[in-house]
Order: C-alpha cells, then sequence, then structure tokens
C-alpha cells in the first residue's frame, strides 16, 4: 500500500492505493494562519471496506499535521470517531 499526498493551494487529497487501484481517499483542507488542517471527508471503497483502511488514511493526515505543526479538526464523523478512540492525539485534536 501506498499513500500519495496532492495538496494544491490550501486544500488537498490524501489517497492509498495498492499496486492495481486506489483503496481510499481523505481530503482536508488547510488554515495556516490558524495552524489547522480540517480533515473534511473520508472515503473508502466498498471492495476494502472493513480492513481498517479509513484508519489508515486518518493517522496519514495526523502525521502530516504534525510534520507541519498544525492541530486537526476532524469535521467528518468518521475521522473524528477514529481520533476519538487513539489515545496519541490529545495534543493535536481539535475537539470543536
Amino acid at each position: 500500500m501506498k499513500f500519495e499526498n496532492n495538496k494544491s493551494g490550501n486544500g488537498g487529497v490524501l489517497t492509498l492505493n495498492n499496486e492495481i487501484k486506489e483503496i481510499g481517499r481523505l481530503t482536508y483542507t488547510i488554515f495556516p494562519e490558524d495552524n489547522k488542517l480540517i480533515i473534511s471527508f473520508v472515503l473508502v471503497h466498498p471492495e476494502f471496506e472493513g480492513r481498517g483502511m479509513g484508519k489508515y488514511l486518518v493517522e496519514e493526515a495526523i502525521k502530516f499535521s504534525r510534520e507541519n505543526k498544525w492541530n486537526v479538526y476532524p469535521h467528518c464523523s468518521y475521522a473524528r470517531a477514529v481520533m476519538t478512540r487513539m489515545s496519541d492525539v490529545d495534543d493535536i485534536f481539535l475537539k470543536n
């Protein structure tokens, strides 16, 4: 599996791909003046659901945010649920 970050301006799409096709994607918006990344949407294609692929996308967004010293606001309900269950994100998790 391979992640690809297609950042354009203040937004972007993280994709997770296998050797053949896209597994899923996460869209985000960056507010650099507020040191904030907002996770807008997480999608895992139906044939890959139920295997933790969405969580991998959220973890990759968190990694990207930490590298840039941004906090994360998960607007997407799935991303919010994933981050709520994680114990190592209190330093960057914006809950409201």
